[in-house]
């Protein structure tokens, strides 16, 4: 086997696999920036071995077995013998039921994530650290979707995974008492995951295949896991409604289309019956929730693909009560839009108003929505800077491409 394949087969196993073999490995040591490096020797000796020893037939399995061994070496040269050491020797005989019976890689993700909302890690590091720890994604990718830049996520995350270390946080599905307090970050973190699915972000690692997939694959896990649970089937339609439109959000060339000039006929049809099924059994346990009222939203847009126009008013009425459930500057900039719709673009124009001007500086939807507002109003002058503004700080070449195209209209 030649170099270009070996690396491949290696490119391939860490887009697919990073994730679980991360979780497996932190799930036994306690220590994520640890079991980082193991991983990343391991998939050094890879392209070292493979090439002149083939392509292992379970790839998974091999990267875990030396990212293992290189962990228990590292332990054994400092003369450490702890209980962690203990759970990775138990690993192994673990790696070899489970290869016989098939299944090298156990799927530890849901299981990681919960540990992420540990009550003892920071809030605001929660998420970024789900999503870099079990997904693999770069602090670059995701700073945009935190409103802060990559170094201050980067210093983030390492604290948090010093915090987990050395505060030796159990990795354990919470206790029932528990649930509470940890669902909503972990509801977050499977949101944030399909949100970063969606474009490609300048200077960021290559954009994951299959991420979307992967989050939805988490909602359906967790609402199986707690089917008495309205916000977990509430995450799930918002993301099958989302889904269900991936295919219009694109023309033929790939530009960029949004919303309100999407085709319905290129939306999916099953995913828009099993998201409204959802949608269903999560208000009928009647306890209403943020996730199900942005789903209700989802499926007030897609009203159009039966012909009829997307309710003004009602729009209005589902972002007041979600600002009323979880405030967030989205929300804010959504309910101006919907306003703008419903009642004029000087009535949305005072509501982005009346939003803190520190708090939008460098928040991009803000400044989109102001200079399509500003534009409707005739504010020619005002939304060619507005727009300026929304496109250097926007990360996706093809929405940066539209929002000059609709500058240039002006």
């Amino acid at each position: 086997m030649n170099d270009t394949a070996a690396r491949e087969a290696a490119e391939r196993a860490a887009r697919q696999s990073y994730g679980r073999l991360l979780a497996i490995l932190s799930a036994r040591t306690h220590d994520i920036a640890g079991s980082e490096d193991a991983l990343a020797d391991a998939f050094a000796r890879a392209l070292e071995r493979w090439p002149a020893d083939g392509v292992p037939e379970r790839p998974d399995a091999w990267l875990l077995s030396v990212a293992r061994n290189r962990r228990l070496d590292a332990w054994r040269h400092t003369r450490v013998q702890d209980d962690a050491t203990q759970t990775l020797l138990l690993l192994a005989g673990e790696m070899d039921t489970a290869e016989a019976e098939g299944h090298a890689v156990p799927d530890d993700r849901l299981r990681l994530f919960f540990v992420c909302a540990h009550p003892a890690i920071d809030a605001a590091a929660r998420t970024p650290l789900m999503l870099q720890t079990v997904l693999g994604l770069d602090a670059a990718r995701m700073a945009g979707a935190f409103l802060t830049s990559p170094a201050t996520l980067s210093q983030r995350l390492v604290r948090a995974k010093t915090r987990i270390r050395n505060a030796r946080i159990p990795f354990e599905y919470p206790q029932a008492r528990e649930l509470p307090q940890r669902l909503q970050d972990v509801l977050d973190g499977i949101y944030a995951a399909y949100g970063t699915g969606w474009d490609d972000v300048d200077g960021a690692d290559a954009r994951p295949d299959g991420l979307t997939t992967e989050a939805i694959d988490l909602g359906r896990i967790l609402c199986a896991l707690m089917p008495e649970e309205p916000e977990p089937l509430g995450l799930l339609a918002l993301m099958l409604f989302c889904e269900s439109r991936a295919e219009a959000r694109r023309s033929d060339s790939g530009a960029y289309v949004p919303l309100d000039q999407q085709d319905p006929a290129r939306w999916n049809p099953d995913l828009l019956a099993e998201a409204e099924a959802c949608l269903r059994r999560a208000s009928a346990m009647q306890r209403l929730g943020a996730y199900q009222l942005e789903a209700a939203i989802q499926s007030a847009h897609c009203e159009r693909r039966v012909g009829a126009p997307v309710p003004p008013e009602a729009l209005v009425s589902l972002y007041e009560g979600l600002l009323a459930l979880r405030p967030s500057i989205g929300a804010q900039v959504s309910l101006a839009c919907a306003l703008a719709n419903a009642r004029g673009p000087d009535v949305g124009l005072r509501t982005l108003d009346a939003i803190p001007a520190e708090d939008v500086a460098n928040y991009q939807p803000f400044w989109a929505a102001r200079a399509h507002l500003l534009a409707a109003g005739g504010a020619r002058a005002a939304a060619r800077q507005a727009y300026e503004r929304a496109i250097g700080l926007a990360s996706s070449a093809a929405v940066r491409t539209y929002l000059g195209a609709m500058m240039l209209r002006l």
